[in-house]
């Protein structure tokens, strides 16, 4: 089977990693239903909680279940730092051959992980639960098929659901993809991106049993500005100049011609008046100039990037 490089130590098979804001009612059923879930594989296993801030007693659960089971590890934000910071927090604490990540609000089905285990076993990188018949409100799930259309578009990677919580990852793949902001609901794509093999797998959806749901429609616009990151920054990384390039050769084409027009009526004998038209296309010239300049020095930054970033995520046999 092939793998990336990496030297980290294995502690054990398969780590899950649990994202946590005011989720303390939930977390001993959770907890048991993990342990059930794993156990039935005769893997060794572990739980990372991480606790995003949250006010109410959800560190003081979690405490409470690690020191019932050793296999439950716990981590607290001071602040809430939204769910990449959480999710990438526990990708550094976790070192096990899969891992697993899933909400902590009931809604995903720890009885999926064996299924999931057994795609990434057979050599997938990554497996993206894709939740069929969604339990959540009409508005959550219209915004999540746009997003889910858009997102595949974008970045080439056709997936029904990529924000779903419950994946599950080769560690090379948690060690790759960078998250801050929302990047969260991206992680499929970054991957896809930065070439392992993702796939998706139908999995239960629950309605949520206790607490309320942390969805706004601020996330939606968040993770709308998020995509155009990726897109941006990532999907274009290894030849910003293409694209740059591109837009300012389609400014300096559409100023280019303008300004030819008035320079040959001005040759013709017509005179040379300022014109709204004419201020335009000199406003193009100068966009294009910005626009190819900007891609010369993200190629130089590209240009800077460090050989062992390309090693990092090279297969070997």
């Amino acid at each position: 089977m092939n793998r990336t490089a990496d030297t980290d130590p294995v502690r054990c098979d398969i780590a899950v990693v649990v994202p946590a804001f005011n989720e303390a009612e939930s977390l001993p059923e959770l907890i048991e239903r993990i342990d059930a879930a794993i156990t039935g594989l005769g893997k060794t296993w572990e739980v990372w909680v991480i606790d995003d801030g949250s006010t109410d007693n959800t560190f003081e659960v979690v405490a409470e279940l690690a020191a019932a089971r050793p296999q439950v590890h716990g981590l607290s934000f001071g602040r809430n730092f939204g769910k990449a910071a959480a999710l990438a927090a526990g990708f550094r604490a976790v070192s096990a051959d899969v891992v697993i990540t899933m909400d902590a609000d009931l809604q995903d089905d720890p009885a999926e992980i064996p299924a999931l285990f057994a795609l990434i076993d057979g050599d997938w990188d990554l497996v993206s639960g894709w939740k069929q018949d969604r339990k959540d409100s009409f508005i959550k799930n219209k915004t999540s098929r746009v997003f889910n259309w858009f997102t595949g578009r974008m970045c080439g990677l056709y997936l029904h659901d990529f924000n779903c919580g419950l994946k599950a990852y080769r560690r090379e793949v948690t060690r790759s993809v960078k998250l801050y902001g929302d990047m969260h609901r991206y992680v499929p794509a970054l991957a896809h991106l930065d070439g392992f093999r993702v796939t998706e797998m139908p999995v239960k959806h629950f309605a949520r049993k206790y607490g309320t749901t942390k969805y706004g429609m601020a996330r939606f616009i968040n993770g709308f500005l998020d995509l155009l990151t990726v897109y941006f920054l990532h999907a274009r990384q290894t030849s910003p100049l293409h694209m740059f390039g591109r837009i300012g050769l389609g400014f300096l084409t559409a100023g280019g011609g303008i300004s030819a027009w008035f320079l040959l009526r001005w040759a013709m004998g017509h005179g040379m008046h300022m014109r709204p038209i004419l201020l335009l296309g000199l406003v193009f010239i100068i966009v294009a100039f910005q626009f190819i300049s900007l891609g010369l020095i993200a190629e130089l930054i590209v240009a800077g990037r460090r050989p062992e970033d390309a090693f990092r995520i090279a297969r070997r046999v």
